[in-house]
């Protein structure tokens, strides 16, 4: 059995924090995660590769939320949305977004971090607390031993993020993304497996 498929079957409900719920969500949420992608367009928009032309449509996320569970179910890779703890699961709104991509096993075991959150939801820590239980996810319950990150080396943001949870940086690369139009440099930043599980990052 491939990492990943008996979780995805049990509960939708990967993780639970102090304030928030990661999770796969069904297809049937597709007007929720549109939701949050329509009100953070000129947010996450210039610095996110560019998407398809259908992005901005319930159908597309219809179709986006049954794939990324037969991506999980067969270890290609893990999307989880961001809830609020409070609201029922049916109803909270989507404030944010992780993902593991580019699923490397062998003597890798490595994958691509991404990661958003609504402008709404900055300065709270948000992000911080729920890449956390993510990397402790990712390193624990999905046998990974490094993840990889990159931002834009203005985005000062996503570079503090990254720094309390132990990331390092690695290297610049030049013209490392097509982002917007323009091919854009990238701060690039691994995270490794702890010796000791959940014990990672500065508070």
């Amino acid at each position: 059995m491939k990492p990943g498929s008996a979780m995805t079957d049990k509960s939708p409900v990967l993780l639970t924090t102090e304030r928030l719920h990661l999770m796969l969500l069904p297809p049937d949420a597709a007007e929720r995660v549109l939701a949050y992608h329509m009100a953070n367009k000129d947010h996450l928009g210039p610095v996110s590769p560019a998407r398809p032309a259908t992005f901005f449509t319930t159908a597309y996320w219809r179709t986006r939320l049954a794939q990324d569970r037969e991506d999980f179910r067969y270890d290609v890779s893990l999307r989880v949305f961001i809830l609020p703890k409070g609201p029922s699961l049916a109803l909270a709104p989507v404030i944010g977004n992780a993902t593991l991509a580019h699923i490397r096993r062998g003597p890798l075991q490595a994958a691509d971090l991404g990661y958003g959150l609504d402008h709404r939801h900055e300065g709270k820590g948000l992000m911080t607390e729920a890449l956390r239980a993510f990397c402790d996810f990712a390193f624990g319950a999905m046998g990974l031993h490094r993840l990889q990150a990159n931002h834009l080396p203005e985005n000062l943001r996503s570079a503090a993020v990254l720094r309390r949870l132990g990331f390092i940086p690695e290297g610049y690369a030049r013209d490392f993304l097509l982002i917007n139009g323009q091919w854009r440099d990238h701060v690039l930043n691994s995270l490794v497996a702890p010796a000791e599980p959940g014990v990672r990052g500065t508070p």
